[in-house]
């Protein structure tokens, strides 16, 4: 496995120079520029010294209550690493067209709910920054969802590259597994690709993708334990159980208010109105989607044996 340290030290190297250059006066800057190798060794000692007091620094507030990495200050999650947080969840969505009432955002909207509430049952583990930006579709030539305003789409290989790049990131702080969820159902493939690649280079840490996050069969759920049967199909990029998932988290981003005001608060048959019922059936699909993706990553992790 090759070492990034090099490159790393490397670089701290010139961008500490080059910020010494620019705080000193312009003769300061001038002689920077002739300091000699062991003037340059002695200014990285005690610049690598400064870091390696910082990062042992004792934190000097209260833990903020999240589990979102960018919610939380560097310190608060070097403490909860120390007390054991050592799932990362990397979690896909999209930008994309959902029909006239739902935002371009839909699968990152239902992640917001999906993504905190399986971390809080997994225990330990944390959430990374949801990526928003997926394929979806041909961008020269515009294919698929890209055919319609509002979407914005990734190539397939750059998906990929920052998959790689965001797990190995946190690989790098320390987290042992790293677990990949997709909302959407071309994200999938890419996110299998990049599990198995990392697992291929990793010897400390583990790649998990979890499939079954997607195929969770809410349609059915909502069938048989909630009694809730969509009769007709409006043929939208919608359903009764995404919508009533993002309303969980934000009413806004389905337009209820507007429905409910053009006569349109429903959704393949089913209404969504009024809102509270909606958000209750929400949060038991919500649940349930929770326990069973959480079932399967203790499964993963349990077969990787870390």
């Amino acid at each position: 496995m090759k070492d990034a340290r090099p490159v790393l030290t490397a670089l701290t190297v010139f961008l500490t120079i080059a910020a010494i250059s620019l705080a000193l006066p312009a003769g300061g800057a001038a002689q920077n520029r002739e300091m000699t190798p062991e003037e340059r060794a002695r200014v990285m000692a005690e610049y690598e010294a400064r870091i390696d007091t910082e990062l042992v620094s004792e934190r000097p507030i209260e833990m903020f209550d999240s589990i979102w990495i960018e919610e939380l200050t560097w310190m608060e999650v070097r403490d909860m690493m120390a007390d054991g947080y050592n799932i990362a969840i990397v979690s896909t969505g999209g930008i994309e067209q959902n029909g006239p009432y739902v935002a371009t955002g839909k699968h990152n909207y239902v992640l917001q709910g999906t993504c905190e509430a399986i971390a809080r049952e997994l225990g330990k583990a944390l959430c990374a920054p949801i990526m928003k930006l997926v394929p979806e579709g041909d961008i020269d030539e515009p294919s698929s969802h890209m055919r319609y305003p509002g979407t914005i789409s990734l190539r397939q290989e750059t998906f990929e590259a920052v998959l790689d790049d965001v797990a190995s990131s946190l690989r790098a702080h320390g987290f042992e597994h790293i677990i990949f969820i997709g909302d959407s159902g071309g994200n999938v493939q890419g996110m299998a690709n990049v599990a198995a690649r990392l697992n291929e280079r990793w010897d400390d840490a583990h790649a998990h993708h979890i499939p079954e996050y997607y195929r969770y069969g809410g349609g059915d759920f909502l069938e048989s334990e909630l009694g809730i049967v969509e009769t007709e199909n409006d043929g939208i990029h919608d359903s009764f159980g995404i919508t009533s998932l993002m309303m969980t988290v934000d009413p806004t981003v389905v337009r209820y208010e507007q429905r409910v005001k053009a006569g349109l608060a429903k959704i393949n048959g089913v209404p969504i109105a009024p809102k509270e019922k909606t958000i209750e059936i929400g949060r038991k699909l919500q649940a349930y989607r929770t326990a069973l993706t959480v079932e399967k990553i203790r499964e993963s992790i349990g077969r990787a044996g870390m």
